[in-house]
């Protein structure tokens, strides 16, 4: 086993912040293969295993590459395969896909990966240590094929929770939709985002483990039924494809609606300040008229000063009030004003 630490330090301004990342290697001696895992592995720590296992130097460059598209490479001792998994995440919004190499013969089982696969992670941990010493016997005891499946399947597994907390999220956000004062439009286009990715990961998966489950015969036990096992890992990829279908339907749903309802608030928003500027317009217009310097009925230099000083005050008043009167009456007929 080698252990080794890479420090990168990142800088902004005059602060500076210390990120360690471990480089980890990890062989385990299962009982007819030997497992090595390495989680952010130097490009001479896979070639000297390339050395070891005569891989093709096309896999290594694809190995360190941090995005490469899901592949599967048959050779006659061996087969090399990458898979994308989404990076283990509590919340909505997931970042950039994490990316599994695989090397897979008789007598080795080789994964490379960045360490942000979790499941993967403590999968390595257990074969390290005697707390579960039942399952590592079911790990280890069998062929390389058997310790694949149980890799791949924990993994699904953890897409397939994704997914149900995919579901919880629109539960949650269905009531938000519906609450008008509540805005939901970023959420949504988050989670059609983080639907959209997982989507990606899900379908192209789905093809790649079905191709794994006929090149794996060729280096495993007669008698063991990979097969089956790896016909119940599809079964909760479609699972996970299904969710995310029914998902992206819904969200759809949401978004549909969320629009309407934003459009028919503001509408109605625009309805009353129309409403309250036609009303507006009698008494902008009298106002108008007598804040001129001219001689009109009612005004501060005539006789008609009827009603003492506030004269001109009440005409104005009644010669804006009665129109207003009038048009809301109207409006309420024609249905314009309801409730």
């Amino acid at each position: 086993m080698k252990k080794g630490f890479i420090a990168s330090r990142l800088r902004s301004g005059k602060k500076s912040t210390e990120v360690s990342i471990q480089r980890k290697i990890e062989t385990v001696e299962g009982k007819r293969f030997s497992w090595i895992d390495l989680q952010n592995p130097d490009r001479t720590d896979v070639e000297e295993l390339a050395k070891k296992y005569h891989f093709n130097s096309l896999n290594i460059e694809d190995c360190m590459t941090k995005f490469e598209l899901p592949k599967l490479d048959s050779y006659d001792d061996h087969f090399f395969v990458i898979l994308h998994f989404p990076p283990i995440s509590p919340k909505v919004g997931i970042a950039k896909n994490s990316q599994l190499s695989i090397f897979l013969g008789k007598d080795f089982l080789v994964t490379v990966h960045q360490g942000d696969l979790k499941p993967l992670v403590d999968l390595v941990d257990l074969c390290k240590t005697n707390s579960d010493q039942q399952r590592k016997e079911r790990l280890l005891g069998k062929s390389s094929g058997v310790l694949l499946h149980e890799i791949i399947d924990v993994l699904v597994d953890d897409l397939l929770h994704t997914s149900r907390r995919i579901i919880a999220n629109l539960d949650d956000m269905e009531d938000g939709v519906f609450d008008e004062t509540k805005s939901v439009a970023r959420s949504i286009a988050l989670l059609r985002r983080e639907i959209n990715k997982l989507r990606r990961i899900a379908n192209p998966l789905k093809r790649f483990v079905l191709e794994m489950a006929i090149s794996v015969k060729r280096f495993s036990d007669k008698g063991e039924e990979l097969g089956l096992f790896f016909d119940d890992v599809i079964d909760h990829i479609d699972k996970v494809i299904e969710t995310l279908e029914e998902s992206r339907e819904t969200m759809e749903i949401y978004k549909d609606t969320d629009f309407v309802l934003s459009t028919e608030k503001t509408n109605k928003v625009l309805a009353v300040l129309t409403i309250i500027f036609t009303l507006a317009i009698p008494a902008t217009v009298i106002g108008t008229f007598y804040g001129m310097n001219i001689h009109l009925p009612g005004g501060a230099d005539t006789d008609l000063m009827v009603l003492g000083p506030y004269t001109s005050f009440i005409i104005i008043i009644l010669a804006s009030a009665i129109p207003v009167v009038l048009m809301f009456t109207y409006f309420k007929k024609l249905g314009w004003i309801s409730g």
